[in-house]
């Protein structure tokens, strides 16, 4: 082992070595999205403590670890993925039974968002064991972070996740349709074979602002708002952009542009209920921010 990696894992211990870190729990560990760098010092001392890493690839998790000076064996990793999660979690419910410390790690990230890990979070808490995360990388915060997005009385409040629409052209552009009504951010992942697809897809928003993170945290890291009817052009003009991940966020619509609001949920349940509960009502279904359906509100009830 070098002495950088003797370094880094000394820097690790030292700082989260004296959290107490209990027998028979199942750690979530947030790791790098590109950039090896983006680990935490917390995250290196629990893979290193851990008795079994349970992993989307245990090939690829074993580079992973190794790029870190993290020893451990090929018993020690136990593969769950998205085609054996089910399954795979009763593996390490029994671990956890046994008193393991058991680490889960998605190939990127941080599990259980847009990766295997929610289902075997679902399986050990309904087993009555504990599940502890440790925050780290995201392709999701990191896009939103890019898009310079901030919440405010225009009605944009926080942020949709979405993930990775439809393969088929018909879904996808049916998707993007219902997308269009929605008035919070929204955040996208793509695959480099399929972004073509998704930028003729998108086409139809038009002016509507779009940040696109492609290959974010790593060395051609590439980060670009523009139009949606753009995209396209945008892509063709670099034939490096079809390459790597692509995390991208669709910008509220702006006030000046957004169809005047829809009151007929907040006139019903203004009907039913009192202004308040209407109103939050109201957000939950339409996902509109509470301060602009409060005005409307009381609009309303003094008309």
């Amino acid at each position: 082992m070098s002495a950088s990696f003797i370094s880094a894992l000394s820097a690790a211990k030292e700082a989260a070595g004296a959290q107490h870190y209990p027998q028979g729990a199942l750690y979530l560990v947030a790791t790098p999205i590109g950039n090896l760098a983006d680990i935490s010092l917390r995250a290196l001392h629990v893979l290193a403590l851990a008795d079994t890493i349970a992993c989307e690839d245990t090939r690829h998790t074993q580079q992973l670890l190794r790029a870190y000076g993290i020893d451990k064996s090929s018993g020690q990793l136990l593969a769950v993925h998205q085609h054996n999660e089910a399954q795979a979690a009763e593996g390490v419910v029994a671990r956890l039974r046994q008193d393991q410390r058991v680490a889960y790690v998605s190939d990127a990230g941080t599990p259980g968002i847009s990766d295997p890990g929610a289902r075997l979070v679902a399986q050990v808490q309904a087993a009555g064991l504990r599940s502890i995360p440790l925050p780290g990388a995201s392709s999701v915060t990191t896009a939103l972070c890019a898009a310079g997005l901030a919440e405010g009385g225009d009605g944009h409040s926080g942020f949709v996740f979405r993930g990775f629409l439809s393969s088929k052209a018909t879904e996808r552009a049916h998707e993007v349709q219902l997308l269009s009504e929605e008035r919070r951010a929204v955040v996208i992942l793509e695959a480099p074979h399929r972004i073509e697809a998704l930028a003729l897809a998108l086409a139809p928003l038009e002016a509507r602002l779009i940040t696109v993170g492609r290959e974010l945290t790593k060395q051609f890291e590439e980060i670009a708002t523009l139009a949606a009817g753009e995209f396209t052009a945008w892509l063709a003009a670099d034939a490096n952009r079809l390459r790597g991940e692509f995390a991208l966020v669709i910008h509220p619509a702006p006030a000046s542009a957004a169809q005047a609001p829809d009151d007929r949920v907040l006139k019903l349940l203004l009907e039913e209920l009192p202004l308040k509960t209407a109103v939050k009502l109201a957000a939950d279904i339409t996902g509109e921010a509470r301060n602009a359906l409060y005005e409307r509100a009381l609009a309303l009830k003094q008309g």
